[in-house]
């Protein structure tokens, strides 16, 4: 038990809750930092809790007061200028600093797999990467100008047993459920890797107040990287169908369509995603993911069936979803 203590900027996200429990369950002295809400995912006792809106910077100094910690962590921080006034404020306050940045800021689409830490930041499609991508730069520099000790994480596609892969999310089950087609981008042959946020929770925890781990960037994904027809198909045999039907729309279709939607396929999913992980097990050599998607995603589906409240459908992507299905069928 390491005793450190740990600010969680955020911490009730599919991610960082899982991480808020491992950290207190490897004996972290963790405080939680956020508006008060949880998402339905409790903070564990123990957990010292402090409420404010992030954004208001004023309100923010008044609740840090003159407190320190040897870990400083922000889920939610997306652009420069929030990360901007996060050195500004903990500067000097903190050993460590760590961002939670994206692989999806990674070259994209990738020029080879396994895509590493040294994998370029270049990502033409998604202004969410590029934000993460500035992010990054930011805090580099103030670590090479400013001894500032930042840590950067790039999760990939990281879920808990509240979350489908799927476009629609629930969507995608209640179609498969109705006998209607999905949609896969592509020809549902590229891969794609899942993370279970509990597994991740091991290896982002272990880099938690390691000196050896400020200035560099991680990556921490699985190991599995089934193809999305793959990822599809257990996905329905988690929801009890039987009869899968698959119907695959070019990227560019769809993002003509939708570009929110394109852009997240073009810039991310449409694209083969596999990672190398030892950098993170160079210093944390028990960081081996457990949960394989096939025993995730019946979490999943056992989450949304004691939630019949969560099962929306988005009639707006269904309908979508349905005349891109008669015009690419084949």
């Amino acid at each position: 038990m390491t005793g450190a203590s740990v600010l969680f900027i955020g911490g009730s996200g599919v991610i960082s809750a899982a991480c808020v429990r491992e950290a207190v369950e490897q004996g972290f002295d963790v405080t939680v930092l956020n508006r008060g809400t949880t998402g339905g995912r409790p903070i564990p006792e123990g957990v010292t809790r402090l409420q404010t809106d992030v954004s208001d910077r004023a309100a923010l100094a008044g609740v840090l007061g003159d407190r320190r910690w040897d870990v400083v962590i922000n889920w939610i921080a997306f652009t420069p200028d929030q990360v901007q006034a996060d050195v500004e404020t903990f500067a000097g306050r903190t050993r460590q600093y760590v961002f939670i940045s994206s692989a999806s800021a990674y070259q994209t689409p990738a020029t080879h797999l396994p895509i590493t830490e040294s994998t370029p930041l270049k990502n033409p499609y998604w202004q969410y990467s590029r934000d993460k991508i500035a992010c990054e730069e930011l805090l580099m520099a103030a670590y090479r100008e400013q001894d500032f000790p930042v840590t950067i994480i790039r999760p990939s596609h990281t879920y808990d047993e509240t979350k489908l892969p799927l476009t629609g999310g629930w969507t995608a089950v209640a179609r498969m459920r109705a006998g209607k087609p999905i949609i896969i981008t592509g020809d549902g042959s590229s891969l794609w890797t899942l993370t279970n946020s509990r597994d991740f929770a091991v290896g982002f925890t272990g880099l938690l107040d390691r000196a050896e781990a400020i200035g560099e960037a991680f990556t921490i994904t699985s190991d599995e990287a089934p193809t999305w027809n793959q990822i599809a198909h257990e996905i329905a045999a988690a929801a009890g169908v039987d009869d899968l039907q698959i119907v695959h729309v070019p990227a560019d279709a769809i993002n003509a369509v939708d570009p929110e939607w394109g852009a997240a396929l073009l810039g991310d999913k449409a694209n083969s995603s596999v990672f190398d992980n030892s950098k993170v097990r160079s210093l944390v050599p028990w960081y081996r993911p457990r949960i394989p998607y096939r025993q995730g995603v019946r979490e999943v589906i056992a989450w949304y069936e004691a939630h019949p409240e969560e099962q929306v459908v988005d009639e707006r992507l269904d309908g979508l979803m349905d005349e891109l299905a008669e015009r690419w069928a084949v």
